[in-house]
């Protein structure tokens, strides 16, 4: 045995770890794939980008040109004009729900989710 350890402790880590290594798996595997993104200024929709096309954009933001990268299906801030560069270093993001907020440039980049929206009337 292991510093004392009985087999009640070594069948109690044993769930532990079957608990998180599932909750992992759930996590990763529930996460949807945007396929396009929503570009606004100011709240108005000035840009849709269909995310399955590896393509650079520019728009225009409050302080200049906001550079856009599609890469790989995901899409990120490459250069804008703004004091700390806050917008560029946030990254890549992927998954439906996520955006990228550039305050300085009043850009918003949102991925909506891919879910069929029905109306009923």
């Amino acid at each position: 045995m292991v510093l004392g350890m009985n087999k009640n402790d070594i069948k109690l880590i044993i769930i532990v770890l079957i608990i998180i290594i599932s909750l992992f798996l759930i996590y990763f595997l529930n996460t949807n794939k945007a396929n396009k993104a929503y570009v606004y200024y100011e709240n108005e929709l000035i840009l849709t980008i269909d995310l399955n096309n590896d393509k650079t954009y520019e728009v225009d933001g409050k302080l200049g040109k906001v550079k856009i990268e599609v890469l790989n299906r995901k899409i990120r801030v490459v250069e804008e004009n703004s004091p700390r560069h806050l917008c560029s270093k946030q990254g890549f993001i992927s998954n439906s729900g996520q955006s990228i907020i550039c305050l300085p440039n009043k850009i918003i980049i949102e991925l909506p989710n891919n879910e069929i929206d029905a109306e009923v009337s």
